[in-house]
C-alpha cells in the first residue's frame, strides 16, 4: 500500500481549493448582478424557473459523472440560486428607490447585539452591502417610536416563527403606527444552550431566555424539569446575564453566533421543537417603497369586516375573484370593541398591479375599515426541484407511462360537473357516522390519539373527552401495536359507554383491514391521498370516510382524489385540511385558510380542520374561531392520554369553535 502524503499537505490543498471556490462564488455573484441589470432594461422577471431547472439538470448530470451525489449537487445549487435571486432583488429594489441608497442604515431592533433581531438586521444590511448602525431597544413600541421619531431609518419586528407561530404583540403595534412595511427577511433560528467555556450541561441549574425561545424549546425543557427558568426581554439580555454571572451553573438559550459575542460556548445544539426553526421579520420605515414589477411582491393589509354572517368569507372571495393568493390570515381584537376582530392579510401581489387595485376597491366597499400596511419584495425563494426520475428515483406514480387515474380520464372532454362540485350537487352534503352528524349546518369535533396498548386510565379520559364536547375519537398509529385488532375492539367498546364514536386513521394500506369492521369512520392520512387503488377501495365501502389533504397537494389534487372515492359509489365523504408544507420543509405545516374558503366555495363536501400540526396549542382557540367563521364543518384535534381537559387548550378551542 502506497504511503499517503502528510496530513498537513492534504489540508493545505483543501484550503487552496476552498479559497478558489470562494473566489469563484464571488465572481458568480458579480455576474448575477449583470443579469439583474439586463433584466432591469428588458423588464423581465428575476426568476426564470425553466432556466433554473435546466441548469440543475445539467449540473446534477455533470456531478454524477464526477462521482457526486445528485441530492448534494441539487441542494448546493439551490442555495447558490437563492443567493443569486435575493441579490438581484435587492439590486433592482434599490434602483427603484434611490432615496434608500445610503452607505449605512441605522436600524432599531429588539435587545442588544447577539439577539436574533440583531442577526436578522445584520443579514439584511449585508445583503444590501451597507454598514449597520445598530440601535437596541427594550420593546416593540420602542422600536416603532425610534423609527417614527427619525432616530432610526428602519425597524426590525419579528412577526412569526415556524415553531411558536405569530407574535401577537407585533400585530397589535402595527394597528397604531403610521410606519409602512418595506421589507422582510427570514433567518434560521438555531437554539443552543449557551454557557461559559468548560461548563457541562449537567451543571446548569438556572436558564435565562426570552419567552419565544422558551416556547419554541418546550420539549427540551420538559425533559429537564429541574431547570429554573428566568425570563428576559431578549436573547441578548439572557446572554449578558450568563456572561456577568459569577458561577457556571447558569446558561442561556440563543444562537451560537450570538453567544460568540459574549464569549459563550454552545454546549448543546438543536433545542427547538422543530427540526427546521425559522423566524420571519418585517422591516418598517417612515415612507413606503415602490416594488418593481419584475420582483415577486407581497402586500400586507388590515381590515375590519363587521359582525354579520359571512362577512369575512365575502371579503376573501374578492381575492379569489381577482386570482390573488392570500398567504397569511391573522386576527386580533379591536381595543374598545369587544368581540370584534381586526384581520391581517398577506397577499402575494404587487400593490400597483391591476388585480390588487381592483380587489382593494371592492374591499373598500364591503369592509368597515381597510388599510394597506405596505408592499415589499417577497424574500421567500421556493427552491426549484428536479423530478425523482432525474435524481435516479422513479416510484410508480412518477412514471410517464403510468395509466392515468380513472377520475381524471372521466373529466377529459366531459361536460358533466365533477362529483365534488356544487354544480353536481347544489346542497351541502351531510355525513352520518354513528351519532355524529356533520355538514349542512351540523358540526362536530373529533379527538385524535395514538391507539393505546392498555386501557389503564382510558375510561376516565373518555369521560373528559365527552364532557369537553368531543363527539368521538380517531385512533392513530395502529401498526405500532402488536395486536391492533384487539386494541381497537377494546377501545371501541370503552368509547360506546360514553356515547363516543370510534374512527381509525389509516397510514398504511394494511391498517385498513384491521379497521373496516371495528370502527364507524375511516380517516385516510394525507400521505395516502395519491394512493389510487386505496381510494378506489374506499369508494366501495359502506363506511364514512375523511380524506386528509397531503401537505404537498393543491386544492385541485385533493378534489380529484375525492372524486375517485365518490365515483366508486361512497358518498359519505368529508375532507380534512391539516396544513400545507412551508418554509422549504415538508415537516412543517401552515393552515391553508384561503384553501378552506376555496373548498367551501367549490365543493358540497363537509370540511374538517386539524390545526394541531400547524399552530401552537396556545394559538388553537384563535384558529378554531377563524376556521369556524370561514365555514369549517368540524374540528380534529390531537390529544394524549395524559391531557387534562381542565388545564389544556382543548376546552377553550372547542368553545371558540362552537360558540
Amino acid at each position: 500500500m502506497e504511503k499517503p502524503q502528510p496530513l498537513s499537505e492534504t489540508r493545505e490543498q483543501i484550503t487552496d481549493i476552498d479559497n478558489t471556490v470562494l473566489q469563484l462564488l464571488a465572481r458568480r455573484r458579480e455576474l448575477s448582478l449583470e443579469v439583474a441589470r439586463s433584466k432591469e432594461v428588458d423588464v423581465r422577471p428575476v426568476r426564470d424557473t425553466q432556466r433554473e431547472r435546466e441548469l440543475l439538470s445539467r449540473l446534477v448530470q455533470k456531478g454524477r459523472e464526477q462521482g457526486l451525489d445528485p441530492h448534494f449537487v441539487m441542494q448546493l445549487y439551490q442555495s447558490i440560486i437563492e443567493d443569486s435571486v435575493l441579490n438581484q432583488q435587492a439590486y433592482l429594489h434599490g434602483r427603484a428607490n434611490p432615496e434608500t441608497q445610503k452607505q449605512q442604515y441605522c436600524i432599531a431592533y429588539l435587545g442588544a447585539r447577539g439577539s436574533y433581531s440583531y442577526l436578522a438586521a445584520n443579514r439584511y444590511c449585508q445583503r444590501r452591502q451597507v454598514d449597520m448602525v445598530d440601535l437596541g431597544c427594550q420593546s416593540f413600541d420602542e422600536i416603532v417610536h425610534a423609527v417614527e421619531s427619525g432616530h432610526a431609518d428602519y425597524g426590525f419586528l419579528p412577526i412569526e416563527n415556524t415553531s411558536s407561530g405569530s407574535i401577537n404583540e407585533v400585530y397589535d403595534v402595527l394597528q397604531h403606527t403610521s410606519l409602512a412595511i418595506v421589507g422582510e427577511t427570514t433567518i434560521e433560528v438555531g437554539h443552543c444552550l449557551l454557557a461559559k467555556p468548560g461548563t457541562k450541561a449537567s451543571d446548569i441549574k438556572t436558564l435565562y431566555a426570552h419567552p419565544q425561545p422558551i416556547s419554541q424549546c418546550s420539549r427540551y425543557l420538559a425533559r429537564h424539569p429541574g431547570l429554573r427558568l428566568e425570563y428576559c426581554a431578549s436573547s441578548a439580555e439572557a446572554m449578558e446575564k450568563v456572561q456577568a454571572a459569577d458561577s457556571k451553573d447558569v446558561a442561556a438559550i440563543g444562537s451560537a453566533e450570538g453567544g460568540g459575542l459574549y464569549q459563550l460556548e454552545a454546549i448543546e445544539k438543536g433545542l427547538a421543537n422543530q427540526k427546521v426553526n425559522q423566524s420571519r421579520f418585517i422591516v418598517v420605515a417612515r415612507k413606503a417603497v415602490a416594488v418593481p414589477e419584475q420582483l415577486p411582491a407581497k402586500c400586507t393589509l388590515i381590515m375590519a369586516t363587521g359582525q354579520k354572517p359571512g362577512a369575512l368569507v365575502e371579503a376573501l372571495l374578492v381575492l379569489k375573484a381577482n386570482n390573488l393568493n392570500m398567504s397569511k390570515l391573522e386576527s386580533r381584537p379591536i381595543p374598545g370593541t369587544p368581540w370584534e376582530e381586526m384581520f391581517y392579510l398577506d397577499i402575494d401581489a404587487n400593490l400597483a398591479s391591476v388585480p390588487m387595485q381592483l380587489a382593494l376597491k371592492e374591499l373598500e366597499r364591503i369592509t368597515r375599515f381597510i388599510k394597506v400596511l405596505g408592499c415589499y419584495p417577497c424574500e421567500t425563494v421556493a427552491p426549484t426541484q428536479l423530478s425523482n426520475a432525474q435524481l435516479l428515483i422513479e416510484p410508480e406514480h412518477f412514471r410517464t407511462d403510468a395509466p392515468e387515474p380513472a377520475a381524471a380520464q372521466a373529466r377529459d372532454g366531459d361536460s358533466v360537473p365533477a362529483r365534488h362540485s356544487l354544480g353536481y350537487k347544489e346542497t351541502v352534503s351531510e355525513v352520518q357516522a354513528g351519532a355524529l352528524l356533520i355538514g349542512n349546518g351540523h358540526s362536530g369535533a373529533l379527538a385524535m390519539l395514538s391507539l393505546p396498548d392498555t386501557l389503564e386510565g382510558f375510561e376516565p379520559f373518555l369521560k373528559q373527552l365527552k364532557a369537553a364536547g368531543f363527539a368521538g375519537l380517531v385512533l392513530d398509529n395502529l401498526s405500532e401495536r402488536p395486536d391492533p385488532a384487539k386494541a381497537l375492539d377494546a377501545c371501541t367498546k370503552a368509547a360506546e359507554k360514553f356515547g363516543l364514536i370510534t374512527a381509525a386513521a389509516v397510514n398504511r394500506e394494511d391498517e385498513l383491514e384491521h379497521a373496516i369492521s371495528r370502527v364507524e369512520l375511516i380517516l385516510i392520512r394525507g400521505k395516502q391521498m395519491f394512493n389510487q387503488p386505496l381510494l378506489e377501495r374506499l369508494g366501495k365501502l359502506h363506511l364514512p370516510v375523511v380524506l386528509e389533504r397531503n401537505t404537498m397537494a393543491d386544492i385541485d389534487e385533493l378534489l380529484a382524489a375525492a372524486d375517485t372515492i365518490l365515483a366508486e359509489g361512497n358518498q359519505q365523504l368529508m375532507l380534512c385540511e391539516s396544513g400545507v408544507s412551508s418554509f422549504k420543509s415538508s415537516t412543517l405545516a401552515t393552515l391553508d385558510l384561503a384553501g378552506l374558503v376555496e373548498l367551501k366555495a367549490r365543493s358540497h363536501l363537509p370540511v374538517l380542520v386539524n390545526p394541531s400540526y400547524a399552530v401552537t396549542p396556545e394559538a388553537c382557540p384563535r384558529q378554531a374561531k377563524a376556521v369556524k367563521r370561514l365555514g369549517a364543518d368540524g374540528l380534529l384535534l390531537e390529544v394524549s392520554l395524559d391531557t387534562s381537559m381542565a388545564d389544556s387548550y382543548l376546552g377553550e378551542t372547542l368553545r371558540q369553535f362552537f360558540v
